[in-house]
């Protein structure tokens, strides 16, 4: 089997895993995030634990995966009445909208285009035309799932906001390049079958999902992060 099978195997078991655990929420989402953000601090301390100055690193580390545990968790579950609930679970669609059609258009825009390097020390292969195609990508792909869920007047909003979220993804993706550089390893893990560990994964989507809580909490609150992220006070009935 092809290096390219796999990680389309791989991918497709990541996505009905993530999916689904968001679709049925409550329990089984927390369960879920709890253990790859676990997955995700086991991996940074394997790479940083026989470094100068682990105590910083690990605690940064500490620090990254809680991050990621928290913004979902604040986001899918943080309302507890059904509206709230109904809000979460369109919240976290929307990242993987934004984060996963980034990374799908960044990666063929800059293969099928090239053009000049994004940032070549960090990550050679990245290019300026990726990194727009990613985010006109993930602009143009989160928008229409917003509108086949009813909200197509917010369509202005959610272009800005899926712009900013692949932003922070791409920013995501660039420090973990940085951080792999940096201790001289090539893949954070090899539980993955072709995509290596559970950060290289989630490096773009923590990003975007820890600006989004904070986005989601600083306007509508922790209850109510969702509908704050995604209408941003407005009333959101379709």
């Amino acid at each position: 089997m092809s290096e390219l099978q796999l990680r389309v195997i791989s991918a497709v078991v990541l996505a009905v895993l993530a999916l689904g655990s968001t679709w049925v929420g409550g329990k089984l989402f927390i369960a879920v995030w709890a253990i790859l953000a676990l997955l995700v601090l086991q991996e940074w301390m394997t790479i940083t634990r026989t470094k100068p100055n682990f105590a910083v690193w690990g605690a940064s580390g500490i620090v990254y995966a809680v991050g990621l545990f928290f913004s979902v968790i604040v986001l899918r579950t943080g309302a507890s009445d059904a509206e709230g609930q109904y809000y979460g679970l369109l919240a976290i669609l929307f990242l993987f909208a934004v984060v996963w059609a980034s990374d799908v258009f960044a990666y063929f825009t800059g293969r099928t285009l090239g053009g000049p390097k994004l940032a070549p020390r960090i990550s050679p292969n990245k290019t300026w035309t990726g990194f727009c195609g990613g985010i006109l990508g993930g602009m143009g792909t989160a928008t229409a799932l917003m509108a086949a869920f009813g909200y197509g007047r917010f369509a202005l909003y959610h272009a800005g906001l899926a712009a900013v979220l692949s932003l922070a993804s791409i920013f995501g993706d660039l420090f973990e390049s940085a951080f792999k550089r940096r201790f001289g390893v090539k893949d954070s893990g090899k539980l993955i079958p072709g995509h290596g560990g559970f950060m290289d994964r989630l490096d773009g989507f923590i990003f975007a999902a820890i600006l989004a809580a904070i986005i989601g909490i600083a306007v509508g609150g922790s209850g109510q992060a969702a509908r704050g992220l995604l209408f941003f006070g407005a009333i959101p009935a379709p």
